[in-house]
């Protein structure tokens, strides 16, 4: 599959010409990195030709620049991921939020959800436990908005913590429509 993954991503990318932007963390992070130990030699020659970029990097670097924020919303918390901490790209998470809220809150206590695919699914007291200090602490008080970028991570902490998580992207895309009329 990494293989195929890569040959796919050579095409997509017209022949790495172009970025290759990837919508979750965790993806971003295999296809950047944890692919290559599995790739024949020349897909290895391919893939050191790809420029793989995180959708919150290239939103926070590529568009938000360009784009106009025409509804604030107060506070928003954030849930850096594993995938999101290993590439470096919480910085990214963050400018976006505060692109979208006045307050942006990164817990101290936000660590991995350990929801890791379905596990959270088959097994909640995983994600239970690995969330229980961070779901404390965002618990303290009420944001405005939840934001993650990855929809698995969201799905654990919206568990953990009874609030509606989303992706910053998504909450980017609300603070910048028109209002309608």
């Amino acid at each position: 599959m990494a293989n195929r993954i890569v040959e796919a991503a050579w095409g997509w990318t017209a022949g790495g010409a172009l970025p290759l932007v990837v919508d979750a963390s965790s993806c971003t992070l295999g296809i950047a990195e944890e692919v290559v130990p599995h790739l024949s030699e020349d897909n290895r020659e391919l893939h050191q030709e790809l420029t793989v970029v995180d959708s919150l990097v290239w939103a926070a670097d590529e568009l938000l620049p360009e784009l106009r924020v025409v509804e604030r919303t107060g506070s928003a918390v954030v849930h850096p991921t594993c995938s999101m901490r290993h590439l470096d790209d919480v910085a990214q998470l963050r400018a976006l939020a505060a692109a979208c809220a006045d307050e942006v809150v990164v817990p101290d206590d936000a660590r991995c959800c350990a929801f890791a695919g379905d596990r959270g699914m088959l097994h909640k007291e995983l994600t239970d436990s690995a969330t229980a200090k961070e779901a404390t602490e965002v618990g303290g008080r009420p944001y405005d908005v939840y934001l993650s970028a990855n929809r698995m991570c969201e799905i654990g902490m919206e568990r953990a913590t009874g609030h509606p998580y989303r992706s910053a992207l998504v909450e980017l895309e609300r603070a910048t429509r028109p209002p309608s009329r």
